[in-house]
């Protein structure tokens, strides 16, 4: 049984508590009878199931409702809560999410009614297409092209590592307009699976099986209607959305590790060694302890950014750095030492820390890698230091 202790942290409202409480039982009835054996339809089947039972009410705003806000804590808890029970149940929620953030922000009425009534109910599958093949953390570097022709916009280019790439009704596409150089020449649209021109080029495997793809888009003409919020601002979208949804990777890097910890204890209780439990050793209790208070500390950093998000800070691009940086790193390193414990059963192929295993590794790379991670909060640090120096000298 996980730890649920941190549920009484101040983070929390009774109502978050509720929600991880029922999402844990759900998820522990509901999950086992998904067949991961075709990843495409264990991942439509998990989003329609999701969709059913309301919980992807959670991953994109209520187009009836003009006061709906994206709960970063209920996100985050939600993805926790998932990626501890079945990793491609958290993906297929994530998805849905990331692929509809923009929306969310920055849709107009008309989109979020086409699109978010269908895709929080699981009748709609979605995808955020932002990586290129030479642009993956340099979101600035895009090259695909979209080009004004009367009422419409003609893209062409490339996507490539695109989560449920072959699979989503509904891509949101980061091109190139041209407004100005660089970051500042970008858009954002929403460009629906079966829009003429658009292919998908190559379906690509990875050790943890995901559906995904690399795009081609050849004259794939678009109404300019399909623009999300006005030419030129594609990169801020992409860095709001991206601030919102980077708290929840660190969130279901901390799901996997408390798995591999629950994992971890119930092996070293029931093992024997020389006579004697395997929790009896000196060394492994260490072990166990360092895999505890990572755990711990990663928590406090993903609820602090998912909690001063919703209390309403503009943006939280430090503090979610820092839980990125630090939960999938040490969820690593928790995960890899659950493979030690289990000896030969833990890199047996469908063991569970055999598969956390190959599901963490991804989680140091997508939405920031770990060293841009490290590049953010050093910027972000160095900028603050600056800015007190400033106010400082003012006072």
């Amino acid at each position: 049984m996980a730890d649920r202790s941190f549920l009484d942290w101040p983070f929390f409202e009774r109502r978050h508590r509720e929600l991880a409480d029922a999402l844990d039982a759900w998820a522990a009835r509901e999950l086992k009878a998904i067949d991961h054996c075709d990843t495409d339809a264990a991942c439509r089947s998990l989003v329609a199931a999701l969709g059913r039972d309301g919980w992807l009410s959670h991953s994109a705003v209520d187009p009836d409702d003009p006061r709906s806000v994206l709960d970063v804590r209920s996100l985050c808890l939600i993805r926790e809560t998932l990626a501890r029970h079945d990793g491609l149940a958290d993906f297929a929620f994530a998805m849905q999410g990331l692929g509809t953030g923009a929306i969310s922000l920055f849709g107009t009425e008309t989109q979020k009614r086409d699109w978010l009534t269908q895709t929080r109910a699981g009748k709609a599958i979605s995808a955020f297409a932002l990586t290129e093949p030479k642009s993956g953390s340099d979101v600035a570097d895009i090259d695909l092209s979209a080009t004004r022709d009367g009422g419409d916009y003609v893209l062409n280019g490339e996507k490539t590592w695109i989560s449920n790439g072959g699979i989503a009704d509904i891509y949101t596409v980061f091109a190139r307009t041209g407004e100005a150089p660089g970051a500042r020449g970008l858009s954002a649209f929403l460009v629906p699976a079966g829009t003429p021109g658009l292919a998908v080029a190559e379906r690509l495997e990875t050790v943890a099986p995901h559906p995904l793809a690399r795009l081609s888009f050849a004259d794939c003409r678009i109404p300019a209607s399909a623009m999300i919020g006005e030419p030129g601002q594609g990169f801020r979208i992409a860095m709001s959305v991206l601030d919102v949804f980077r708290s929840t990777v660190a969130a279901a890097a901390l799901g996997f590790a408390r798995r591999a910890l629950d994992e971890s204890l119930a092996r070293v209780h029931e093992r024997q060694l020389f006579g004697a439990p395997l929790f009896d050793l000196q060394m492994v209790q260490g072990h166990i302890a360092d895999m505890a208070l990572d755990i711990d500390a990663a928590a406090l950093l993903v609820y602090r950014a998912a909690w001063t998000k919703d209390s309403g800070a503009q943006r939280v691009s430090r503090e979610a750095a820092m839980a990125k940086l630090f939960a999938t790193e040490q969820a690593q390193k928790a995960i890899d030492m659950a493979v030690q414990l289990h000896g030969g059963d833990g890199v047996r192929k469908g063991h569970i820390v055999e598969s956390l295993y190959r599901e963490i590794r991804a989680l140091r790379i997508y939405e920031g890698a770990s060293d841009v991670q490290k590049v953010i909060i050093a910027r972000q640090t160095l900028e603050s230091q600056t800015l007190e120096s400033q106010a400082n000298a003012k006072g």
